[in-house]
């Protein structure tokens, strides 16, 4: 890995001279590519397609199995997935505890900015059964991280992704000011919430933080080469990926982070401590982002929503910086309409990977739902 030094602090020579180790030790990395694709070795894309994709429970609402009412909540939408200490816990947007019958889209009453709920479950073939939310003194589940809830400086604050590092659990949210045309907000800046107490209670920090028009609003992370690695877009759903990695212990120290750049001609990743230096790996119209490494395919995925068709799309990536094969449809509008947020776990697989398992928003009912689709594989 080529290191950039040229004014580097003296721990950022540190951590090059002994590099990134795991706080925790409990997260088993994806393996690394026996070789790395280069304009001499072109990458053979294996996902050729999907099929099966199908509904196969509803995760929250009154109506769900999960009778989410019980904690005051009717509707509310994301889901993106993490695990830490032995449970993978589901971050959500905007929650509401009530809504009037045949209400559509979001609002309602009680409204809280965003919420968490956890669970043991690890069959994902019928649905994910909720042990719990993080909860207030009446039971509620409660909101973690606090808004102003003014149109035009700050309306809420939404969770885009959860990790746990260091013995803490983070979550990266964005800081909305103004909710525009369908896909598209404005933010004021993408940043971190951290827990020390298991996610009872949470503080935004101060830094590191990246502003409202970055390409880090958004993320998607995952432990890579006992590093943590963010793919990230933009504010809405119109912005192409972008990636960045940090050593664990440095999460916190904005400038430890490292921009991916480019590709040495022997495909080598090339990083970068500026942030205006990173180079674009997935040119679309990205937002709510998910990417794991799957076993089937032996390759990275990457789910999003595709601003451009307001389809949940899917890909596949040779390393984190790709090659990053061309989109394809998971699902439609015209299939599932006001469908959004596609999100993925690693370990909520079947089938030795084939089958994979991710959350999906639907902005009518204005709740989560657990979807299912096999990945097809290219003969070479």
């Amino acid at each position: 890995m080529r290191r950039h030094v040229g004014g580097a602090s003296l721990a950022a020579l540190l951590m090059a001279t002994v590099g990134c180790t795991s706080a925790s030790g409990a997260h088993a990395d994806p393996p690394s590519p026996q070789h790395q694709p280069s304009a001499q070795h072109p990458p053979s894309f294996l996902l050729s397609g999907v099929t099966n994709v199908t509904q196969v429970a509803q995760v929250t609402g009154p109506d769900s199995p999960n009778r989410t009412d019980r904690y005051e909540v009717a509707g509310q939408d994301l889901g993106s997935m993490f695990r830490a200490y032995g449970k993978t816990w589901f971050v959500f947007g905007d929650t509401f505890g009530q809504r009037d019958p045949g209400q559509t889209g979001g609002g309602g009453r009680e409204w809280r900015s965003n919420t968490m709920a956890y669970t043991t479950d690890t069959n994902p073939v019928d649905g994910i059964r909720l042990d719990g939310y993080i909860v207030d003194d009446k039971g509620w589940a409660k909101e973690l991280i606090d808004s102003k809830k003014v149109d035009g400086d700050e309306i809420t604050n939404i969770p885009t992704y959860g990790f746990e590092a260091n013995g803490a659990l983070y979550l990266q949210y964005m800081s909305v000011k103004h909710w525009g045309d369908p896909g598209e907000w404005e933010t004021n800046y993408g940043g971190f919430s951290k827990s020390t107490d298991r996610g009872q209670t949470w503080h935004k920090l101060d830094a590191p933080k990246w502003g409202g028009t970055s390409n880090f609003v958004q993320v998607s992370v995952a432990h890579y080469q006992g590093e943590l690695y963010f793919w990230g877009v933009t504010h809405g759903r119109y912005g192409g990926v972008q990636l960045m990695k940090v050593c664990e212990h440095d999460v916190e120290n904005k400038s430890a982070y490292r921009y991916f750049s480019g590709t040495a001609q022997n495909g080598s990743p090339q990083w970068t401590s500026d942030e205006g230096k990173a180079r674009t790996i997935v040119d679309s119209t990205v937002g709510e982002l998910s990417v794991v490494y799957n076993t089937y395919l032996h390759r990275w995925l990457m789910t999003y929503t595709d601003g451009a068709n307001a389809s949940a799309d899917i890909r596949e990536g040779v390393t984190p910086w790709g090659p990053w094969g061309e989109a394809i449809t998971l699902r439609s509008q015209q299939q599932v309409p006001g469908l959004y947020s596609p999100y993925m776990l690693p370990e909520y697989t079947t089938h030795g990977g084939r089958t994979i398992y991710f959350t999906l928003s639907k902005w009518g009912p204005y709740n989560v739902f657990w979807y299912r689709a096999d990945l097809v594989r290219a003969h070479h």
